[in-house]
């Protein structure tokens, strides 16, 4: 039987908010997610979009919304996040040094009846953050240093996504598996082969003279 592979199209590429509707609007129907890459300039060097944007891509598109939120004190700032429509808000399991206060930020999520997301920096082994995996509904595993488009893959990835399936498995979980950082045609097949069940991609799909062609060979 044939694995449902999601694709969650990223909108790191564009700084233009006009242009980001614009591209939303091209890969909806296409694609099965827009990714928006949240930063503060704090968490990450760089800074993107606010809630505002957010909700204007939802007023001005039908995309499900796939928010991955890479800012300093997160927990002040779901509800508005939630509000703007998030479908899946997605937390760091860095910004967080309470971890205490990370158990309520996502107990606070699954009570707004969003999608629940947690997401952790390459150099965070995956045993620090096994307790939070039976609260969430997709692990982003980031496969490059977040903050910035157009990296390569670290080469580690796949052995870190086959050791989280396979706890997944043995502990009867349902989270999906989601790789975001240098995702593109060459690899696709792969991280899906070692357990991926979403996959995020930013330029490979942006700069493709044909998005949705682009979007189903990701998706095999």
């Amino acid at each position: 039987m044939k694995k449902n592979v999601y694709i969650s199209v990223s909108t790191l590429p564009i700084n233009d908010y006009q242009e980001i509707i614009e591209f939303a609007r091209d890969v909806q129907g296409k694609a099965d997610l827009l990714h928006c890459d949240v930063m503060d300039g704090k968490f990450v060097p760089r800074t993107t979009y606010s809630a505002n944007v957010i909700d204007n891509i939802n007023q001005n598109s039908l995309n499900m919304l796939d928010v991955h939120l890479m800012v300093e004190e997160p927990y002040d700032k779901l509800e508005s996040y939630i509000k703007a429509g998030a479908n899946i808000l997605t937390l760091h399991y860095e910004a967080f040094e309470d971890k205490e206060e990370l158990h309520k930020a996502l107990a606070f999520i699954r009570k707004n009846n969003t999608l629940v997301g947690l997401s952790f920096k390459p150099c965070t082994p995956f045993k620090d953050i096994k307790m939070f995996c039976y609260d969430i509904d997709v692990l982003l595993i980031m496969s490059v240093e977040p903050g910035a488009g157009g990296q390569k893959m670290l080469p580690n990835t796949y052995s870190k996504i086959k050791t989280i399936a396979a706890f997944r498995d043995a502990n009867d979980l349902n989270f999906k598996i989601e790789v975001d950082g240098g995702v593109n045609e060459d690899n696709a097949k792969s991280l899906i082969e070692a357990g991926a069940d979403m996959l995020v991609s930013g330029n490979y799909v942006f700069k493709s003279q044909d998005r949705e062609k682009a979007i189903n060979t990701l998706r095999g």
